[in-house]
């Protein structure tokens, strides 16, 4: 178990934790969550004896083995094969075995006894299994850790942290540097330890699947709540509700007794009854209402609709120079397309994003696009290319010479960067902050196709909701590659799995392909895509939806049209205007008709397509 007692934790002039508490039992498996800087990492800082706490105690039973990812790698470790660095983590089964080498006669029996207890003998085993499930192959695991990037090392430092003996594992944002197949065998991994897990992550598919407890920093403090992470969102929305009718009440009741001193605090007879009311309000407690951090928000700009297909591939071979990454390429994009690449790392999803997007040149096919197309290209790799010595605002600036101050600032504000973010430095800038830069980057010129490699991994709860938000309003196509469940769920409607060298459309959904990858359930995946000469009923499904998501936005402005001129009718108006609007409003009826019945047409062909 662990307890967290009344504990203050400070960086700089700022207080992260005040007198916060908390207790975790051993086998909970806790989701630790809230706003970016609030202190998260901080507080693993502390239950890692990397920091001090000002006051207060954390209290972990002797023997308790506390595992986490280790940020570093030590020189001797960068020459050892990766297989070899994971097993020895494992410091009892290292030196267990090394003492063998010089043990006497007497002390075999005992050494061999407990290397059994420790299953010793499936360690490789069992690392082996580990660097697999986070998309190491066979091949690799000879290989030197000094040969792996800093990506793959991250993973490599995972695995060693996943194969330690642990009686608590201490887990922050482990997914970041994962793609969706390892982030997939991570949680069915983590599903079945026995230890105690606490977990920071911004993944909501995650905290739902694993956790059982949520502890919420919530003002310097240390919130816990039963349940994964819906609960403890519904469990505090009821909390809100219930502090805010508590607040409307007793702010009555002030009302009520201010307004009796206000009439008789001067007046004899009633002046005792007067002061007992002063002594009434004084003694009325506050009611201190539950604070979210302010909401994010993105707002994609609406582009242009252009003619149908936007972007086809003929026969297409993609790779560098004489290495070939994809062959028989055969795929078209049309208007409100909703695509996921699937895939492991490695097989090619960058690859086919650049391709689609213009940026690598098909080495064989033919790649046609809409000679008005534009394609917006988000990768995490670009925060790393922003002028960090220039503001928000005069990098947006330099890539929309031709607008005004308050014009570029407005585009920054649709995503989340007000006045003071735009004004910034990008240096000073957090990752989350930078994201919504790339974003703000990317759909200036109001692009019809969006593609996102990993766009999430910068971004808390409350940004990624954002963000689908965003995206399911967007009228624009939309191609994702993405570890974030969550996100391909509610945005995706169509799978594309990239393996062994091709592109083909995956028949299941992500169940199915989470049961494939655990080698549970195989789902099936369909035949190569028809060329585009072949695909007359899907660009025909395209076509009906989006013309039903035209008449949905279309009844949704005349809706609002409507309501506006029947609240007209609430406030004072001459003849002329009462007549104006009553024509104006059998106007939008009719509109507002025939946009319903060609909804429910579009509607009804789709459903027999």
């Amino acid at each position: 178990m662990i307890d967290i007692n009344d504990i203050t934790v400070r960086i700089g002039s700022k207080v992260l934790l005040e007198n916060a508490s908390a207790h975790i039992s051993d086998g909970w498996k806790v989701g630790v969550v809230g706003a970016n800087g609030c202190g998260k990492s901080t507080l693993f800082r502390v239950l890692k004896g990397e920091l001090e706490t000002e006051t207060g105690s954390v209290f972990f039973p002797s023997g308790y083995q506390v595992v986490f990812v280790e940020q570093e790698f030590s020189a001797a470790s960068l020459d050892m094969p990766i297989l070899d660095f994971v097993l020895a983590q494992d410091k009892e089964r290292a030196d267990l075995l090394k003492c063998l080498e010089t043990a006497a006669a007497a002390e075999l029996a005992a050494i061999h006894e407990r290397l059994n207890i420790i299953g010793a003998a499936s360690a490789e085993a069992r690392a082996a299994e580990i660097l697999h499930g986070l998309g190491f192959a066979p091949d690799d695991l000879a290989r030197k850790v000094c040969e792996f990037s800093g990506g793959w090392r991250m993973r490599l430092a995972l695995a060693a942290a996943l194969f330690r003996p642990s009686d608590i594992l201490l887990l922050d944002e482990p997914t970041n540097h994962l793609d969706l197949e390892a982030s997939l065998w991570l949680e069915n991994h983590l599903a079945k330890y026995r230890g105690t897990l606490l977990i920071i992550s911004h993944d909501s598919n995650i905290l739902n699947l694993l956790c059982n407890h949520i502890i919420h920093f919530d003002n310097g403090r240390l919130v816990s709540y039963s349940g994964n992470y819906d609960a403890f969102r519904s469990a505090r929305a009821m909390q809100k509700e219930v502090l805010l009718r508590q607040a409307e009440r007793q702010e009555e009741k002030r009302r009520h007794l201010q307004s009796f001193v206000d009439r008789f605090r001067y007046k004899a007879s009633k002046a005792k009854q007067a002061q007992s009311r002063i002594k009434m309000l004084e003694k009325l407690e506050t009611v201190t209402l539950l604070e979210d951090a302010a909401a994010t928000s993105f707002d994609f700009p609406e582009p242009n609709e252009l003619p149908p297909p936007l972007l086809s591939v003929e026969d297409g071979t993609a790779g560098y120079d004489d290495k070939t990454v994809l062959r028989r390429l055969n795929l078209q994009i049309v208007d409100n397309d909703r695509i996921a690449l699937l895939g492991a790392n490695g097989n090619g999803k960058s690859t086919l994003a650049k391709v689609i997007s213009g940026r690598l040149p098909l080495l064989s096919g033919t790649r046609r696009v809409s000679s008005k197309l534009k394609i917006g290209y988000f990768a995490q790799h670009q925060a790393e290319e922003l002028p960090l010595e220039q503001t928000a605002a005069e990098f947006m600036s330099s890539l929309l010479p031709d607008k005004s101050e308050t014009q570029v600032r407005v585009h920054l504000a649709r995503f989340g960067l007000n006045q003071e973010k735009a004004l910034t430095v990008i240096a000073k800038l957090s990752g989350g902050e930078k994201a919504r830069l790339l974003f703000a980057a990317m759909t200036y010129n109001a692009p019809q196709l969006l593609i996102l490699d990993e766009p999430t991994n910068h971004l808390d709860i409350d940004g990624r909701e954002a963000l689908i938000k965003a995206l399911n309003d967007y009228r624009g196509s939309v191609i994702l590659i993405t570890h974030d469940l969550h996100l391909i769920e509610l945005v995706a409607d169509d799978l594309w799995l990239v393996k062994n060298g091709l592109c083909k459309p995956y028949d299941g959904d992500l169940e199915d392909y989470k049961n494939l990858l655990l080698n549970a359930e195989p789902a099936v995946v369909a035949q190569p895509k028809p060329s585009v000469s072949k695909t007359d009923s899907r660009l025909e499904k395209k076509q009906l939806q989006s013309g039903i998501r035209r008449q949905e936005k279309e009844i949704q402005r005349l809706t609002a049209e409507k309501e506006r001129l029947e609240n007209l009718f609430h406030t004072p108006l001459t003849v002329e205007q009462s007549i104006q609007a009553q024509k104006e409003l059998s106007d939008i009826a009719v509109q507002l008709q025939t946009a319903e019945d060609a909804w429910l047409e579009f509607s009804e062909k789709l459903e027999n397509l």
